[in-house]
C-alpha cells in the first residue's frame, strides 16, 4: 500500500476531499501508481501530482481512473466538478493578492502627491498659490484691548491681484462695526481652507489617475515567459505555437509539427484523447506506440521495464527518446504524424535486447 505525503496545508477543504477520495480508490484497488498510469494513459509523475494535491487530475484521468478501480464514473464525475470549482476561486484569489500587491508597489513608487512646498520671500515654506492670499497672521490690525480680532481671513480683493502666496501680506476682513479696507471684498473662491481642500481633492485625483495608467502599462508589458518544457535538441520551443488553438478541444494545447518535442501529458494530448496503434515485447518490457489523431501526433511508451532502458520514436527523419529511470516505466516526446503508421517505436534494453514495432 502506498505511503502518502500530508497533502499541502494551503488545499481547499473541497480539493482536500477530492484528493483523499483518489488516495482511497487506489488503496482499494491494490494497484501502484505506476500501475494506474500504465491503465490510465497518463504518467506516474502526473499521478504523483494528482494524488498529492499539487495539480487537479484533468476529468479524463478520472473517468480513466474509475474505469480501473472499477468505481461508478457519475459520483465520482460530481467530486471532480465541486473540486474543480473550489481549485478556481483559489487560483482567483491568488491573482487577486499578486494584483493588489503590484497595486501597492506602484503606488510607493509613485510617492505621495501633495502640493510642492516653496520658499516665500520672508523665509517661511508656504504652499503655491495662484493670486491667492496665505491665511497667516497680519500684522498692523489692532483688536480690542490689545487682542488679535479672530475673524477669518479673507482672499485677495481684485485689486490686489499678483501678491505672492506667504508673503505675509492679505486681505482682512474687519471686526463686526468696524469697517474694511476701502475697495475689498471676499474673493470668489471662499475661504482660504475650502481652497487648500479643493486643491489637495484636485491632486488627490491626478495621483490616482497616474497610478492607474502605471498600473494598466505595467499589464499590457508583462511578458508571460516561453514554456521551458518540450522542444526538439538544437531548436528552442516558440512561446506560443504557431498553430491556432481555436478548433482544438479544450485542455489540448499544440496540433501537427507544434507537439514535436513536446510532453503528450503536458500538451493534453494523452488519456481519451490517445490510443495504442501497435506493440512489440521485447525481453520483458512492452513497447507501443502511441498515437492521437485529435494532435496529430505519436510518441512511444515502455512498460515493465527496467532502469536504464530506452524507448525511441521515428517518423521519417524526426526522432525522440526516453529513458527509464527509477520506474519502470517512461514515454518519449512526441513527434509529428500524418497516420500512426508513420511512426516506429524501438527499444533497446540495459540486458542488451533491441526490438522495434512493426
Amino acid at each position: 500500500m502506498p505511503r502518502w505525503r500530508e497533502l499541502p496545508q494551503e488545499l481547499d477543504p473541497q480539493v482536500r476531499e477530492f484528493a483523499s477520495q483518489l488516495r482511497r480508490l487506489v488503496d482499494r484497488s491494490g494497484l501502484s501508481i505506476a500501475a494506474v498510469a500504465d491503465r490510465t494513459g497518463y504518467s506516474k509523475t502526473s499521478w504523483e501530482r494528482y494524488l498529492n494535491g499539487r495539480l487537479l487530475a484533468p476529468k479524463g484521468a478520472i473517468v480513466a481512473l474509475a474505469e480501473v478501480t472499477g468505481t461508478n464514473p457519475i459520483h465520482l464525475t460530481t467530486m471532480w466538478e465541486l473540486a474543480e470549482r473550489a481549485w478556481s476561486r483559489s487560483e482567483m484569489r491568488h491573482d487577486m493578492t499578486m494584483e493588489a500587491i503590484r497595486i501597492s508597489q506602484a503606488r510607493a513608487a509613485l510617492g505621495e502627491f501633495g502640493p510642492t512646498p516653496v520658499k516665500s520671500k520672508n523665509g517661511r515654506t508656504a504652499q503655491k498659490s495662484a493670486g491667492v492670499g496665505t491665511a497667516g497672521p497680519v500684522t498692523g490690525v489692532a483688536g480690542p484691548a490689545g487682542v488679535a480680532p479672530s475673524v477669518p481671513l479673507q482672499p485677495s480683493a481684485p485689486d490686489m491681484e499678483g501678491v505672492s502666496a506667504g508673503d505675509g501680506r492679505g486681505s482682512v476682513a474687519a471686526p463686526p462695526g468696524r469697517p474694511g479696507p476701502a475697495g475689498t471684498a471676499p474673493g470668489p473662491g471662499g475661504s482660504p481652507d475650502r481652497q487648500r481642500r479643493g486643491r489637495r481633492l484636485t491632486m488627490f485625483l491626478a495621483g490616482v489617475v497616474g497610478a492607474l495608467i502605471v498600473i494598466a502599462a505595467a499589464v499590457l508589458l508583462v511578458d508571460p515567459g516561453d514554456d521551458p518544457k518540450g522542444g526538439t535538441e538544437g531548436k528552442a520551443p516558440s512561446a506560443t505555437p504557431t498553430t491556432s488553438n481555436a478548433n482544438l478541444p479544450e485542455g489540448v494545447q499544440c496540433s501537427g509539427k507544434d507537439c514535436t518535442g513536446k510532453d503528450p501529458e503536458t500538451m493534453g494530448c494523452g488519456g481519451e484523447l490517445a490510443r495504442t496503434t501497435t506493440s512489440v515485447t521485447v525481453g520483458t518490457a512492452l513497447v507501443e506506440v502511441r498515437y492521437s489523431k485529435t494532435c496529430g501526433a505519436a510518441w512511444a511508451r515502455i512498460t515493465q521495464a527496467a532502469a536504464g532502458d530506452k524507448v525511441q520514436i521515428t517518423s521519417g527523419a524526426t526522432e525522440q527518446n526516453g529513458t527509464v529511470d527509477g520506474d519502470a516505466d517512461a514515454y518519449t516526446p512526441m513527434v509529428a504524424v500524418k497516420d500512426a503508421t508513420d511512426a516506429t517505436a524501438c527499444a533497446t534494453l540495459k540486458a542488451g535486447q533491441k526490438g522495434c514495432t512493426e
